[in-house]
């Protein structure tokens, strides 16, 4: 049976046009996140089970690519439950790997620690566009800093990464997870149900306020209680200019004190910084997948994609998981593989790209002949430019074709008789 030529559901080949612009793009952000103090860092792509499936990761964590134990350590026969075949699995995000590192490392690491991680995840997803099975994330992360800092940075940071590549009337949707649960409480949800209940309101987007109120009430939620946190909403609306103001003023002490402050000073340093083109939001409707989250969430809305484009949050008790102490942690995740993809759909050319020219050889010349021209094309590098040495195929027009298409702007034919 012939080998299959195809790659693996979910995952695909990367051509060299499309990785020409990968290359662009990771080289903007490690550029800027750096300006702002980031540090690169790496971890291993396999990471222990048991940190995997920590009841962190949300629905992540039912898309692990598991891996079977090796050697004496496998043991089919006597193997009862799942536990007894695997012991790690291929990471599905790069944070749970990014505490663990923190956790062993901290002695040997400034605080605050700012991180930089570019690198490929896993998840047994159901492929659609923009979203595979492997593909690569990329995170900052500021750990050891309590203070709203960590979100004014991180914030700036990845817009200002944005903006250099072109994107332009963005917005970053912010919440706060406190503000979430002060609003199920105020409505008079039950508190084991909360996930339930972020989980449909999750869904505003596509459904509506009334798809949003009648899952409730399909979930069994009294009508009280869904018509008080209908009300919340519908009030925000009415109070477009300063809904965060009337949300607090509404949840009285159902609201921690400091949660509006926060957000409102957040919100005013990003919109006084900032050097791209977009807009900070305050949206409750914000709810962010992960469990680990435990105070500001936020989110990259990009237009042309329809969809998120990155997002983050605060996650302060994830490294006491590991250590025993809590340590104060913030990250951003930037959509790196649908910013590539809006890219290439807008035929994106790369700025100040070197100038890429193709050298041509017809077949058979003579050896002082070829010299010469390979020194004219060490030159030509010394010079800045990307230069192409080939033989020249008998379909010299499709070779060109091909060549265009890989971004070769210039072509030079060298033949055997120099007269040609």
């Amino acid at each position: 049976m012939a080998l299959s030529k195809k790659p693996v559901t979910g995952m695909k080949d990367i051509l060299p046009a499309e990785m020409q612009i990968r290359d662009y793009v990771i080289g903007v952000i490690k550029e800027t996140y750096a300006q702002f103090g980031f540090t690169s860092i790496e971890t291993p792509c396999v990471e222990n089970i048991a940190n995997l499936s920590n009841k962190q990761g949300g629905e992540n964590e039912k898309l692990i690519f598991k891996i079977l134990k090796r050697g004496e350590k496998l043991n089919l026969d006597t193997a009862e439950t799942e536990s007894d075949l695997t012991d790690s699995g291929l990471r599905y995000d790069l944070t749970v790997p990014l505490v663990r590192f923190y956790s062993n490392n901290a002695a040997n690491l400034p605080s605050p620690f700012k991180a930089l991680q570019i690198g490929p995840v896993w998840r047994a997803d159901r492929p659609q566009r923009g979203r595979y099975r492997q593909f690569y994330q990329c995170d900052i992360d500021i750990l050891g800093e309590p203070t709203n800092l960590a979100e004014i940075e991180l914030i700036t940071a990845t817009t200002t990464t944005l903006g250099k590549l072109g994107f332009k009337g963005f917005e970053i949707r912010i919440n706060e997870r406190r503000i979430l649960k002060a609003m199920a409480e105020y409505s008079g949800f039950p508190e084991d149900s909360f996930d339930t209940v972020f989980i449909i309101l999750d869904k505003m987007d596509k459904i509506g306020l009334e798809g949003v109120s009648q899952e409730l009430l399909d979930n069994g939620f009294t009508k009280e209680s869904v018509e008080r946190y209908l009300s919340l909403f519908k009030g925000m609306e009415e109070h477009k200019e300063d809904g965060l103001a009337f949300l607090a003023e509404a949840l009285g002490d159902y609201l921690e004190s400091d949660v509006k402050e926060n957000l409102f000073e957040i919100i005013e340093s990003v919109k006084a910084t900032k050097s791209a083109d977009f807009e900070i939001v305050f949206d409750p409707t914000l709810v962010r997948g992960m469990s680990y989250y435990t105070g500001t969430i936020f989110e990259i809305a990009i237009p042309q994609f329809g969809g998120s484009c990155g997002g983050g949050g605060r996650y302060d008790k994830m490294v006491g998981k590991f250590t025993g102490n809590d340590t104060p942690a913030c990250g951003f995740s930037i959509g790196f593989e649908r910013i590539v993809l809006l890219l290439l759909e807008n035929n994106f050319q790369i700025p100040n790209a070197a100038k890429k020219t193709a050298y041509l050889i017809e077949k058979g010349m003579d050896v002082q002949r070829l010299g010469e021209i390979m020194k004219q094309a060490q030159d030509a590098r010394k010079n800045g430019e990307q230069i192409l040495v080939a033989r020249m195929n008998k379909n010299k027009k499709f070779q060109k074709e091909q060549l265009t298409k890989e971004g070769y702007e210039e072509f030079k034919e060298f033949y055997k008789n120099p007269l040609q």
